[in-house]
């Protein structure tokens, strides 16, 4: 069995839905239609603001739907969606009439509007495919953690088993979305969750292989905008994958290889508006290939926290304390650099993040910066970071040397540099206006 997911742009227009010809047995999962999430987020914002007339948006979304039905099912099946649309739209008419009413957009209620997209989506493709349609908030369930949807492994496992996906050559639903596993509230799995979704399927399912159909030919050896000479890269490991992407490559949502990594199921990245075209198999016996670096990844926003203090020197449990305050507060650090002589630590997060980081730290240590034993947290936005990835790099002395010579040659001062433990990366914090 293979379970394939379809982004947002391979089920974007008519033409693109058409595109999706399948094989059984499978298991599809499918995002909303390109745009609309963005376009849900922006109607919760119009509702609550009593300023803002929200209908005309409401109405064009819902006319978009009710025209990719008349486009892509045959007459025999128009009806029935049209009213399963018409039905949702309702729904959600209700909601957003509720939000204007009282005034509030509750994390709940925002939660609630935005699984439409996937909600619509899903069973549209399902008509379109003649396929069996289940709602994924039925199979995934979450609980919360630190004020986030985080899945619920064990009770999605048995939803899946009992749903018995593999008794229909066709099934069809939507990723994103997901349900309480105590209230049975809607919840979602965050943007870009939908590859989280069909990862989890194929874990559970046991699958020959997990296709993830989006825009692009897969994975490039740079930001083709930047290089243009940048190419597809054939194979990755899992590692080399999972750093390029936490690293800025948003091909596949970073969370989406371990499921599958776990059970050595194969990750076929594919061009829905290219299928015969080059594309990136990610497994964990992807040949090394011939060069040094698979490829080059950037986030061109990244905050720069910095704890510092002689008080650090050889204290057991500083590190712990940073770490342990800022998972509390649901803070995540994609990178850490310390120096040698542990007077410092530098952490680097989301600009959206580092003023809360940098408070947290201040009250985690507030007697130590009262005594002068450390200094208060210190931030430097308007920073990037550049990931260097490949499994070469294990087997070769001086890249790192190398590195510094280029950019030093070029001018390019470097903030803050990680070498990886497993030695699949190395990783430079730099200027913003330097990263291009």
């Amino acid at each position: 069995m293979k379970v394939l997911k379809f982004g947002g742009t391979s089920v974007g227009t008519p033409e693109a839905v058409l595109q999706v010809k399948l094989d059984a047995p499978a298991v599809v999962v499918v995002s909303a239609l390109g745009g609309v999430t963005d376009c849900l987020i922006t109607l919760s914002a119009k509702a609550v603001d009593p300023t803002a007339d929200y209908l005309p948006m409401l109405d064009e979304l819902h006319a978009r739907h009710d025209q990719m039905v008349r486009s892509v099912l045959p007459p025999d099946r128009r009806e029935e969606s049209l009213q399963g649309v018409s039905n949702c739209f309702d729904e959600l008419s209700r909601i957003l009439q509720g939000v204007r009413l009282i005034g509030e957009l509750t994390p709940k209620t925002a939660d609630a509007i935005v699984a439409y997209g996937e909600r619509l989506s899903s069973s549209i493709v399902a008509a379109l495919l003649n396929a069996r349609h289940i709602d994924s908030r039925n199979l995934i369930r979450t609980h919360s953690e630190v004020g986030k949807h985080r899945v619920d492994f064990e009770t999605t496992h048995a939803a899946i088993a009992a749903a018995n996906l593999s008794s229909s050559p066709l099934t069809v639903m939507g990723g994103f979305i997901a349900s309480d596993v105590e209230s049975g509230r809607t919840t979602n799995l965050g943007r870009g969750g939908s590859d989280y979704t069909a990862a989890i399927l194929a874990a559970a399912l046991g699958a020959d292989v997990l296709e993830i159909w989006t825009d692009v030919d897969g994975f490039m050896t740079a930001d083709p905008r930047v290089i243009p000479t940048a190419f597809t890269i054939d194979e990755l490991s899992y590692d080399e994958a999972t750093e390029l992407c936490n690293f800025g490559a948003k091909v596949v949502y970073p969370p989406t290889i371990f499921p599958v990594c776990v059970r050595n199921i194969p990750i076929l990245v594919r061009n829905t508006f290219n299928p015969t075209g080059r594309h990136t198999i990610i497994r964990q016996d992807a040949a090394p290939g011939e060069r040094l670096i698979r490829g080059i990844s950037s986030i061109n926003q990244t905050a720069l926290v910095t704890v510092s203090g002689m008080s650090m020197v050889g204290v057991v449990g500083v590190n712990r304390r940073i770490f342990s305050c800022l998972s509390d507060a649901g803070v995540s650090v994609f990178m850490v650099a310390q120096s040698t002589s542990e007077t410092s630590t530098s952490l680097a997060v989301t600009p959206s993040q580092a003023e809360q980081a940098c408070a947290i730290l201040d009250r985690e240590f507030a007697k130590e910066i009262e005594s002068g034993a450390m200094n208060p947290a210190q931030c430097n936005n308007d920073l990037a970071t550049v990931a260097i990835v490949g499994q070469n790099l294990r087997f070769h002395t001086g890249t790192v040397g190398r590195l510094f010579s280029v950019l030093g040659r070029n001018g390019i001062g470097v903030n803050a540099i990680a070498l990886g433990a497993l030695e699949l990366s190395v990783s430079l914090v730099i200027p913003q206006t330097q990263l291009r």
